[in-house]
């Protein structure tokens, strides 16, 4: 018999092709060895239905400022705050103010016509341009010292399976709507599912190389020699990936709870998983953008950990004097902004490698929202909560900005990361310029 098998059918019959490309190409991305340009990250959190305004914002500019109760749980981080009152989505066009509001958030474009129906207002499609934290991902990217593994990392808590234009925030191009992946286990298979390829394929190779000693004096010498070019070739195999250990992450890959499933009841542990999966990923530098959405527009979660057994977009409907609905939605906000709070301590106890400060320092986290207020449904004063450094911004201060339109914003962003740009989004919302925030 004869044994005609190249070294890339070998492996592809051992069942390794799928494994070793992408396994050992991804290998050289991971950590901070050779990366020289300076650490900046920026992460979006979105919670849906807007915000109880008089819950919400401070009602001082500048410096001296006082917490109202909703953003009471971020006190420990006034110092690293900026409070954006009065930036606004003058983006018009077609779709209801939910669907903009989140379809328009990042993107600062108009929505395409389509089928979906929202509200009273004309049916819309997606939204017909990509969002900043993509732009900012693609102008890292193109550099080989700010480039990462994934570039950006989109992660969600208990957002509805389908796609349309109420879930979707975060747009890789026009009418490309990136999917926030909302289940822990698989986000941690996409951030550490190599290593445990890794430790897989040492598990088949050990035992193939005594399958091949038994078959060597059964062959011929023409196939004895073939055999011992493959058997060569796989301990040369075995050796790299032996030499490669998981510790090379720089720290343990997490352990997550089992049996946690993305139901409404579990969004508190959810939400814990995600963001200590992030904060981790930032670890290694897998990506320096990330965004982190909590349900979707017309969110309807029930927060009945908080004894609330109404949906928040129900609730977000009532009236300003039905005080019991204002006190449920402060206690939504609050838990938001609690969540916020533990992204951000997560970040500030974390080193910054090769860095003095922490990863607080050189992280942007931006809380944000659909609406500003939800029984109005406006677009007018979105929340806009900065909290963290590295951006060269002023912080610890509540602006009052006079509805500016938040391509502006978008536009500082981007200069921050050292991206020039000119316009974003609609142009005719960035004609006096990004934003100053310093």
């Amino acid at each position: 018999m004869t044994y005609n098998l190249q070294r890339r059918d070998f492996v592809k019959q051992l069942g390794l092709g799928a494994l070793s490309v992408p396994f050992l190409s991804g290998l050289p991305s991971l950590g901070y060895a050779g990366t020289t340009a300076k650490k900046q990250r920026m992460v979006v959190i979105f919670s849906p239905n807007g915000v109880v305004p008089d819950q919400f914002w401070p009602e001082e500019e500048g410096e001296n400022f006082t917490l109202k109760p909703i953003l009471q749980p971020l006190a420990p981080y006034k110092d690293k705050m900026l409070l954006l009152h009065g930036v606004s989505d003058k983006i018009g066009g077609d779709g209801d103010s939910h669907m903009r509001g989140i379809g328009c958030l990042l993107t600062g474009t108009e929505l395409f016509p389509g089928n979906i129906q929202g509200g009273s207002h004309t049916p819309a499609g997606w939204a017909s341009g990509l969002s900043i934290d993509q732009e900012i991902k693609n102008s890292l990217q193109s550099n080989p010292e700010t480039s990462t593994r994934f570039g950006s990392l989109e992660f969600g808590v208990v957002v509805p399976e389908r796609a349309d234009t109420w879930t979707r925030m975060v747009y890789a191009g026009a009418n490309k709507p990136i999917a926030p992946i909302d289940d822990p286990y698989k986000m941690l298979s996409k951030l550490y599912g190599q290593m445990k390829d890794r430790e897989s394929l040492k598990s088949i190779l050990d035992p193939l190389q005594a399958d091949l000693a038994k078959i060597r004096s059964m062959v011929s010498s023409e196939d004895r020699q073939l055999l011992e070019e493959q058997t060569t070739f796989v301990r040369e195999m075995e050796q790299e990936l032996k030499q490669e250990n998981p510790a090379a992450v720089g720290h343990a890959v997490p352990q997550l709870e089992l049996g946690v499933r993305d139901t409404n009841e579990n969004m508190p542990k959810i939400s814990k998983m995600q963001i200590d999966l992030m904060v981790n990923s930032f670890k290694s530098d897998f990506a320096r953008i990330a965004s982190l959405q909590y349900t979707n527009s017309v969110g309807q979660a029930k927060m009945t950990w908080l004894g609330i057994d109404e949906g928040h977009h129900s609730l977000s409907h009532e009236p300003d004097s039905n005080t019991e609905a204002m006190d449920k939605l402060t206690k939504i906000n609050t838990w938001y902004a609690e969540q916020v709070a533990y992204l951000c301590k997560k970040l500030a106890e974390t080193p910054e490698p090769g860095d003095n400060g922490s990863m607080l320092d050189h992280t942007m986290v931006i809380w944000t929202n659909e609406l500003g207020k939800g029984s109005s449904h406006t677009l007018n004063d979105i929340p806009f909560v900065m909290i963290g450094g590295g951006m060269g911004y002023k912080m610890g201060r509540s602006l009052k900005l006079g509805r500016v339109a938040h391509n502006r914003l978008h536009l500082a962003l981007a200069q921050s990361f050292g991206h020039n740009l000119k316009t974003f989004g609609n142009p005719d919302y960035c004609g006096e310029g990004a934003l100053s925030l310093s």
